[in-house]
């Protein structure tokens, strides 16, 4: 099971599929979601994600790939402690949100040098910074991504290029000490500011 179908679910489901698994990929956007069953291979089912969705599905699941992304925000808590006794012990959770605090209850962040832990005969497998395993690869695959927004700042400064373009506006949190995203003032229970 993977729970939430963006870049990171899409391709895990994606690739799991691809190796032969019966995969259930849960999202909470339909739109996201019809666009998902269209392009999935034939062992891909799609399912809006709830609580009681979710329960439904663990008892016939061996792996659940957590894959919740809200932008700036804490990852909500999907499975919690109590869900895990629905699970085959031995089943493997891997929160791949922990760096965002992570979908799971019983997650807390682990390392490349010790990636495991149990709870309740459950493997969890909660690395923060995954792409830190590939770091070459994973420096380059950033630097290509942002750097027309870093080449945008150096020649027009961060203030006008803010003013150009919204994508890039849209992605500051803090102006004079000020929190200028809301997401992330909600998560830390301090005051927002507009931008």
């Amino acid at each position: 099971m993977v729970l939430g179908g963006g870049v990171v679910g899409y391709n895990a489901a994606l690739m799991a599929a691809g190796l032969g698994a019966d995969v259930t990929l849960a999202d909470i956007s339909l739109p996201r979601l019809r666009y998902l069953a269209e392009g999935m291979p034939a062992n891909v089912k799609t399912l809006y994600s709830s609580t009681y969705t979710i329960e439904q599905e663990l008892p016939h699941t061996d792996l659940v790939i957590g894959a919740v992304l809200i932008p700036g925000a804490k990852a909500p808590h999907l499975i919690t402690r109590e869900m895990l006794s629905l699970l085959k012990e031995g089943s493997v959770l891997v929160d791949v949100a922990i760096d965002q605090g992570g979908c799971f209850e019983t997650s807390h962040p682990t390392t490349h040098a010790d990636p495991i832990y149990e709870v309740d005969g459950i493997v969890h497998y909660c690395v923060a910074n995954i792409p830190g395993a590939v770091p070459r690869t994973s420096t380059l695959a950033l630097t290509n991504a942002t750097f027309p927004y870093i080449s945008k700042v150096a020649d027009l400064g961060w203030e006008k290029a803010c003013r150009e373009d919204s994508g890039l506006a849209s992605g500051l949190n803090i102006v004079d000490g000020k929190i200028v995203y809301k997401a992330v003032a909600e998560a830390f229970g301090l005051p927002y500011y507009s931008l």
